[in-house]
This record gives C-alpha cells, structure tokens and sequence, in this order.
C-alpha cells in the first residue's frame, strides 16, 4: 500500500486551502439561492444543488493523491479552513467535512484502492450521494418532506455531486497529469 511522503502531504494540504477558500465562498451564494427559491417552496433545492462544490475536496483528493484515507482528510481540511475562515456553519463544517471525507472515501474502497478510473470516480459519486442524503435525511430534516420532494433533492444532489465531483474532478486530474503537475498513473 502507498505510504504517505512529503510529496502528498503538502499537495493535499494546499488542495483543502484552496477548496476549503471555495467552500467559503459557496456560503453566501448558498443564502442567495435559498431566498431565491424560497418563493416556490425550493429552498432546500439549493443545498443539493450547491452540494457537489461543497463535497469535491474528497473525490478530488482520492482520485489524485491515490493513498486510502485521502479523500476523508482533504474533505475534512477543506471544512476546516471553511470554518476557520468564518463560514456560516461554524464547528458543524467540521461533522460535515468527515461525513462528507467518508463518504467519497467509500466509493475509493469498493474498489480496493487499486483502480482509479471512471468506476472508482462513479463509485465515489455514488456513495457520497447516497451517505451524504441519508445524513441529511436527519441532520436538515430531509425526513419531513413528502416523497416527490426527496426524489427530486436526490436528483439534483447526485447530478450536482457528479459534475463537480465526477466530471471535474475527472478533467481537473488530468490537466494536471498531462501538465506534469502531478504524475500520471495507471488507471
């Protein structure tokens, strides 16, 4: 199994600054999005909608660092650094960060931590989808809504999750690769 080395370590450290930046960011047009659809009774749509952002840090850790455990620590640094930034969710980022780390890893850990390709990626996407709306369902209160409403967050939450941590997570690893930023791997 790949060992830790200092190589990693600092590339995970400045991808959770700078996605922990972004998840920073996402806090007010989060608030923006809710009122706006607060008038149609979709405010809770832009908590799924906005998810994929907010959960990237740990697809995008695994699927570039390749070491088990990467996914959950970048996704949970990410929330750190939000948090310390003054993100609207104070402390609970961080319970968020490692659900969310988790659940990405999951997905690295069907496969073994032996294949990073479009599965391993799919897998990710799925498992955080479905772990991180099962979160939801108790921790925002998801379990109170009426059946077309769940279907319809779940939707956008795993369409959300897919393009950012899917596809691009997907383009952004392999800019790096071919920019020799990161070393190509077999896939």
């Amino acid at each position: 199994m790949k060992q830790w080395h200092l190589r990693e370590i600092i590339m995970l450290t400045l991808l959770s600054i700078f996605l922990g930046v972004i998840f920073w960011v996402t806090g007010p047009i989060y608030n923006v999005l809710a009122a706006a659809l607060t008038p149609f009774g979709l405010a809770p749509a832009a908590n799924d909608l906005l998810l994929g952002l907010w959960v990237m840090a740990g697809p995008l850790a695994g699927f570039m660092i390749r070491i088990p455990g990467s996914a959950t620590l970048g996704e949970f640094l990410g929330a750190v650094v939000e948090m310390f930034l003054g993100g609207q969710w104070g402390a609970a980022t961080m319970i968020s960060g490692i659900v969310q780390g988790v659940a990405s890893e999951a997905g690295f850990a069907l496969v073994g931590y032996k294949k990073y390709n479009w599965l391993s990626l799919s897998l990710s996407v799925l498992t955080t989808t479905v772990l991180t709306f099962v979160w939801d369902l108790f921790r925002s209160g998801y379990g109170a809504y009426k059946p077309g409403m769940l279907v319809m967050l779940f939707f956008l939450r795993l369409l959300s999750i897919f393009v950012f941590g899917g596809i691009l997570t997907k383009l952004i690893v392999s800019l790096l690769e071919r920019s020799h930023m990161i070393q190509a791997r077999q896939v």
